[in-house]
């Protein structure tokens, strides 16, 4: 082979080497090229499936809170069969959808006490979630009192549905079920101020002496809790908000809302029925002195009893003056006088919403004769439905206090907390008949009668006509300056909430 055939071969060998070589090249920028292509492609995917994603999230929170009003007008997709199936879904618990949570700068934590019976406890509760809410600070779920005569050790949740208490006002303020642990701690070692506040207080008490106690001391604990809010003076917002609380915040828990459902259909089922708040238990006739109608051997038991209890201050007590001042509750015998003059039917159902009346049958004897359907809930329910709030008087309150406000016509023979919070419900409930008695009238005029000095007639005639215009209607509330207790409370008619029946409904 010539020098030139060498030289032509091993050109056309290292050509054919370069192109072999530049094809593989060629060929792993065309795989690397489709291989990132493809990458690109999987996380532009990706990113379009999280997008379409989050919007569907966010479209199902919006549809929770305004679907009724944003789908309203957009033509309907159900056939009949599709709607009767939604309404069977209906009857499902319906999934609670929550109002955004308050956000502010949190100036500490304030812990409470509550005093009292139940529903000055209740009433109490409003105040300092109303209180907690305007100095920007963290409520700590209500302590319940277990000292009092009642000697009940129900806590906050054995009561009232916690859960529901704090989501409900989560738009108006923090509520913790306890303090964070290291705040726990300095609490156990009495690393906090503890006071009662002064009664009747205006909120520029609790921005300006209380608020800067909170700031300082990091955890406040309010160790007193009744009447520490004023009746009236008070911002139309900080009114509402305690409405709210009342109202909408506090539900009893399921169990003992579940029973008081089942009270009120068992009355129902046989007719109208009435609520007599008969408040002629043995605590409240040794509290306050009143023993008209007992024997001697009660009238001893009753002092001894109000000398055993250190923080009733009033010892000596003349109970004939104080009758005849109307600060007495009704007896039996004086309610079934006053009822029946009133016009109420004898066969009315008479629910006793009350512990045990002192004196038992013999002094109920008069009012059981009048009208023949007295009932309580021992009578109702059977035994062992009551088992898991018995021994606990402020859950049997609660009971009563459920069927009390769906009542016909509602009674309280004492000014009460009882009796004012559930009038002040049932107010705002429409201005169900509630009748508020006057018992200075009242005892003047059946004394008069026993005495024969009235006949039957003219006696029922004044006290119906003194009684018509005391029937719950709607009114303003008394004002007192400078007298709290002797002017209308709050709760008895927070007019502020309130609305006449032809007024369109405003939410709380």
């Amino acid at each position: 082979m010539c020098k030139t055939d060498k030289f032509l071969y091993h050109r056309k060998l290292w050509e054919m080497k370069v192109r072999l070589l530049g094809e593989t090249k060629v060929e792993k920028l065309r795989n690397s090229f489709v291989s990132r292509s493809r990458m690109s492609l999987w996380m532009i995917r990706a990113v379009t499936i999280l997008l379409l994603w989050s919007c569907f999230v966010h479209l199902m929170a919006l549809g929770e809170m305004w679907g009724p009003r944003l789908f309203k007008g957009w033509p309907s997709c159900f056939s009949q069969h599709d709607l009767s199936t939604v309404e069977e879904m209906g009857s499902l618990p319906a999934k609670i959808s929550l109002s955004p949570k308050r956000v502010y700068q949190n100036n500490g934590y304030l812990m409470v006490s509550c005093n009292g019976g139940l529903n000055q406890m209740r009433a109490a509760i409003c105040d300092m979630v109303t209180v907690a809410r305007f100095m920007n600070v963290t409520l700590i779920v209500p302590e319940l009192d277990k000292t009092s005569f009642w000697n009940d050790p129900s806590e906050f949740k054995d009561i009232f549905d916690v859960d529901h208490f704090i989501s409900s006002l989560r738009d108006e303020v923090r509520i913790l079920k306890e303090l964070p642990p290291r705040l726990k701690k300095r609490v156990e070692l009495g690393m906090h101020h503890e006071m009662p506040p002064i009664s009747w207080s205006n909120m520029s008490y609790y921005q300006n002496q209380i608020l800067p106690l909170v700031k300082k001391h990091k955890v406040l604990h309010l160790n007193k809790t009744d009447s520490r809010l004023a009746n009236n003076g008070l911002p139309v917002e900080v009114q509402k908000l305690r409405c709210r609380v009342n109202f909408n915040g506090l539900k009893f828990t399921p169990q003992i809302e579940e029973l008081g459902r089942r009270v009120v259909n068992i009355l129902r089922e046989k007719g109208p029925f009435l609520v007599l708040h008969l408040r002629y238990e043995m605590d409240m006739l040794a509290f306050s002195g009143c023993s008209h109608g007992c024997n001697p051997e009660e009238e001893e038991e009753l002092t001894r009893m109000r000398y055993a209890y250190p923080w009733w201050k009033e010892k000596v007590i003349n109970s004939e003056v104080k009758r005849k001042e109307g600060l007495c509750p009704l007896t039996p015998e004086e309610t079934a006088l006053t009822l029946t003059a009133l016009g109420i039917d004898r066969n009315v159902q008479l629910y006793i919403a009350a512990g045990e009346i002192y004196g038992g049958e013999r002094r109920m004897k008069a009012l059981t004769d009048a009208f023949p359907n007295v009932v309580r809930k021992e009578t109702l329910l059977d035994s062992s439905d009551l088992d898991f709030c018995r021994n606990h008087s402020s859950q049997m309150a609660a009971l009563d206090y459920l069927v009390a406000v769906e009542s016909d016509i509602f009674v309280p023979t004492n000014d009460g907390n009882m009796a004012r919070v559930v009038e002040g419900h049932r107010r705002f409930l429409g201005f169900k008949k509630t009748i508020q008695l006057n018992r200075k009238f009242l005892v003047k005029l059946i004394d008069e009668y026993t005495e024969g000095l009235l006949t039957w007639d003219v006696f029922s005639s004044m006290v119906k006509a003194f009684h018509s215009t005391r029937m719950g209607s709607p009114k303003r509330r008394l004002v007192i300056p400078n007298k709290p207790k002797e002017e209308d409370y709050f709760y008895a008619n927070p007019q502020e909430c309130l609305q006449l029946l032809d007024e369109p409904l405003r939410v709380i």
